[in-house]
């Protein structure tokens, strides 16, 4: 295997650094594709596999499928490692990768068909570039990634933003090349502590922990301030669904995770180009973190042997191989004839602790040929004044809760949804109560359900299994005395007590946040009337989970969720750039004529 080096020039004359791996032999040779910004000879660290843990080069990956007959290219994004440019984060990648396709078939190397791949943010070259239908693109291949409307998820969700956005641009500054060669920046950079910037809010433009890269505080002021889902979110590269009508004809696999920040991404794109009859969409969803495939276990929890992709595909390699070779050289493989949606179902183990400390929650994979599930039956549990959840319809006169938000004191995270947040947090399943060693966590470190700024609804002990596969929707009435709130709603799977934990596993599933400006419609946000009741609706993650019998089904709904996302100061004020916060006194309603609830969707149990 010979590599090469090329500066690739866009269209407006800036070039990209690209690497080039051909097999022996005069070719043409199918192509594959990734553009990353995290140096395309750089260490990929979720390029393991079961049997392989061990982060592989993408150099070794490269050699991979040349070895099977493929050409391989990687490249650095605009402004990244050895590109040249300005490093505009998500939205250059359209044009740019639409650029390298076209260079890549005018090679002679090159037999006219390219696939791509790619995690996270080589997801997000994908799919920018699928959007502008690019010549030669023949298959695709995203993982974790792939933006169906970054405003929903990923930079902003529910009008909130993900501090993901901050931490991300802080690390990844550290890293620019302008900061790499320029050892006063690096110095700067090496004397912050996040943990205490996190701690003192608000941030300001050129008085943040990312001002030491002000092109990188730059994008991220300019995310955090564009509140309302105008122009600014429909752009090409963080908007899909602005362009699935459009998007490359061609197969492709979205994949994803419960515990990853980009399922609804997945489940979004794969209905929205099945509806646009564009291409043979696939859909996979995995009980995994941020591209951890192959791992069983996260945060406190134990998914079991079936957990990984490698327990069906063989490993992660062979499963790209395969898909690859049935749509850039027609092998007949069968590719085809795989179910259009795997997803895994969390649930079903033993409930003990294992040698390693970790709740035995286990779960299995289930196939279908649609999404959601065909005989999925959307059902509300309705939530009452006593704390109970259930499907009977609430009493005429039932008695509001209310509860006092308090910016100053929010409700700290505890796993979830999350990735690229460390040093502060990191993502996966957990008990849902404070403890020693976690961001903004303080003693005594009781459960979560203790703060009064919590208000919990769970039904009574199971008396048969309930699976659930799909999309969660909270529906809720709700008032505050402030001009703007945010309310959250949290999915948990509560564990009874056992010898291995007396005081039981509240197990969080999927949680989701609305920024109430945003309530009526995301574009024109309007500040609430104090007192007055709303109906909004709170999206949370799809997810799926059997709840077994003897457990409880709970929803925890709240105000806050810190540092997963920013802090509502509840004044009104421009987002981004508050300056005062307030406490508010937050009201949920729970009677018959203003009905809260929660839909899940329930599916039929799998034949054992």
């Amino acid at each position: 295997m010979n590599r090469t080096e090329h500066m690739v020039a866009c269209r407006d004359g800036v070039r990209l650094a690209t690497d080039l791996y051909l097999p022996d032999g005069d070719g043409p040779f199918p192509v594959i594709l990734e553009r990353t910004p995290y140096g395309k000879r750089e260490v990929s660290r979720s390029e393991r596999t079961a049997a392989d843990p061990k982060p592989a080069l993408r150099e070794d990956i490269a050699g991979y499928f040349v070895a099977h007959g493929y050409a391989v290219v990687y490249q650095d994004c605009r402004g990244r490692w050895g590109s040249e440019g300005e490093f505009v984060k998500y939205l250059a990648d359209g044009e740019d990768g639409y650029d390298c396709c076209a260079w890549i078939m005018r090679q002679p190397w090159c037999n006219g068909r390219i696939g791509t791949m790619g995690l996270s943010y080589a997801a997000h070259t994908q799919a920018s570039l699928g959007c502008l239908n690019p010549p030669g693109l023949a298959a695709q291949i995203l993982d974790s990634g792939g933006f169906s409307n970054a405003w929903q998820g990923g930079i902003r969700r529910g009008g909130a933003f993900e501090l993901k956005q901050a931490t991300w641009a802080f690390n990844q500054g550290k890293l620019a090349p302008e900061t790499v060669t320029d050892p006063v920046r690096a110095a700067a950079f090496a004397a912050e502590d996040l943990h205490a910037w996190f701690a003192r809010w608000p941030w300001k433009p050129g008085h943040s922990p990312v001002r030491h890269a002000p092109d990188y505080e730059d994008y991220l002021f300019e995310q955090w301030t564009e509140g309302a889902f105008g122009p600014f979110w429909q752009k090409l590269g963080i908007y899909a669904q602005g362009w699935h009508h459009q998007y490359a004809d061609v197969p492709m696999v979205h994949m994803s995770s419960w515990y990853d920040p980009y399922p609804r991404t997945a489940v979004e794109n794969f209905c929205g180009l099945r509806d646009a009859g564009r291409g043979r969409p696939f859909l996979i969803l995995g009980p995994w973190t941020h591209g951890n495939r192959s791992q069983t276990a996260f945060g406190e929890v134990e998914f079991g042997p079936e957990a990984t992709v490698d327990s069906w595909a063989g490993d992660w390699r062979a499963f790209r191989l395969r898909f690859f070779d049935r749509w850039l050289r027609d092998l007949p493989n069968g590719v085809e004839d795989d179910p259009r949606v795997r997803v895994f179902v969390m649930g079903g183990g033993s409930g003990r602790r294992n040698a390693e400390g970790k709740l035995e929650h286990g779960g299995y994979w289930r196939q279908a040929e649609n999404w959601p599930l065909p005989g999925t039956r959307f059902t509300a549990y309705h939530l009452h004044p006593d704390g109970a959840l259930g499907e009977a319809t609430p009493a005429p006169r039932a008695t509001p809760i209310s509860w006092t938000a308090d910016p100053a004191h929010p409700i700290p995270t505890v796993g979830g949804a999350i990735t690229s947040m460390e040093p502060l947090i990191s993502g996966g399943a957990y008990d849902q109560r404070e403890r020693e060693g976690m961001f903004a966590h303080t003693a005594p470190y009781l459960p979560l359900a203790s703060r009064p700024d919590v208000v919990v609804f769970e039904t009574p002990v199971l008396d048969s299994d309930v699976e659930i596969i799909g999309p969660v929707m909270a529906h809720l009435w709700v008032a505050s005395d402030a001009p703007d709130t945010d309310i959250t709603a949290k999915l948990v799977d509560v564990h009874p007590p056992s010898a291995d934990y007396p005081q039981g596993f509240a197990m969080n599933l999927t949680e989701g946040i609305l920024r109430l400006r945003y309530r009526d419609d995301p574009a024109n946000p309007s500040l609430l009337e104090p007192g007055v009741p709303v109906r909004i609706t709170v999206e949370l993650f799809p997810t799926a989970n059997l709840f077994k019998a003897g457990h409880r089904i709970r929803l925890d709904i709240a105000s806050s969720e810190f540092p997963h996302y920013d802090i509502n100061p509840q004044t009104g004020e421009p987002e981004g750039a508050w300056r005062r916060m307030r406490v508010a006194t937050n009201t949920l309603f729970v009677d018959a004529s203003r009905p809260s609830h929660v839909v899940l969707p329930v599916v039929p149990r799998r034949a054992p």
